[in-house]
C-alpha cells in the first residue's frame, strides 16, 4: 500500500503524528530553526541522548526517544547542504527521506511528520526539496507509514508544497 501524504501548516512538535523527524545537524546537539525548536520542546534530556550517539552523517538517519514530546521517537536526519546541484545533493535529500520512512516502518508506526529538510540554513531550493519530498513519500512501498505528514512553517512553505504534491495527480 503506497504512503498517502498530507501538507499541514504548522509546528512539528505539535502535529498529527506517531514520530517525527528533525531537520538536524551533523552533531545532533540541536540548533536553530526546527532543530531548536525540537531539542526545546522535547527537553534537556533529547540532548544527553543525542550526545552519547556521536553525531549523524549527511544523508542518514538516528533515531531517540520522544522525551517531553507525545511521540513514539524522534528520527533525526542530517540533510545536504545546497552547493550547486552538482554534489549529489539530490540524492542525499532523497536518502534522508527514504531512511526516515524505513526507520518509521522499523517503528511499525502509521504517521510520520517531516519538517522541510534542508531548505532553511542548508539552502536547498524550497521547490525542488518539496518535489523530492512529495516524490519519495508517495513512491514509499513499505507496510507502514500509512500517511507521511509534510509540515510547513508559514503559508508560503506550505503553498509550496501543496503545488508539489498536485503536480503528482
Amino acid at each position: 500500500m503506497a504512503t498517502r501524504v498530507e501538507v499541514v501548516l504548522g509546528d512539528i512538535t505539535r502535529c498529527d503524528a506517531d514520530v517525527i523527524v528533525n531537520a538536524a545537524n551533523e552533531t545532533l546537539l540541536g540548533g536553530g530553526g526546527v532543530d531548536g525548536a525540537i531539542h526545546d520542546a522535547a527537553g534537556p534530556e533529547l540532548l544527553r541522548e543525542c550526545k552519547s550517539i556521536g553525531g549523524c552523517p549527511t544523508g542518514e538517519v538516528r533515531v531517540t526517544g520522544a522525551h517531553n514530546l507525545p511521540f513514539q521517537a524522534i528520527i533525526h536526519t542530517v540533510g545536504p547542504i545546497w552547493r550547486g546541484g552538482h554534489q549529489g545533493e539530490r540524492d542525499l535529500l532523497r536518502a534522508c527521506y527514504e531512511k526516515a520512512l524505513a526507520a518509521c516502518a522499523g517503528l511499525s508506526a502509521k504517521r510520520i511528520a517531516f519538517p522541510s529538510i534542508s531548505t532553511g540554513a542548508f539552502g536547498f531550493p524550497e521547490k525542488l526539496a518539496a518535489e523530492i519530498a512529495v516524490a519519495t513519500c508517495l513512491s514509499w512501498d513499505g507496510l507502514t507509514p500509512d500517511v507521511a505528514v509534510l509540515t510547513a512553517i508559514d503559508h508560503q512553505a506550505k503553498s509550496v508544497l501543496d503545488e508539489a504534491l498536485a503536480a503528482t495527480t
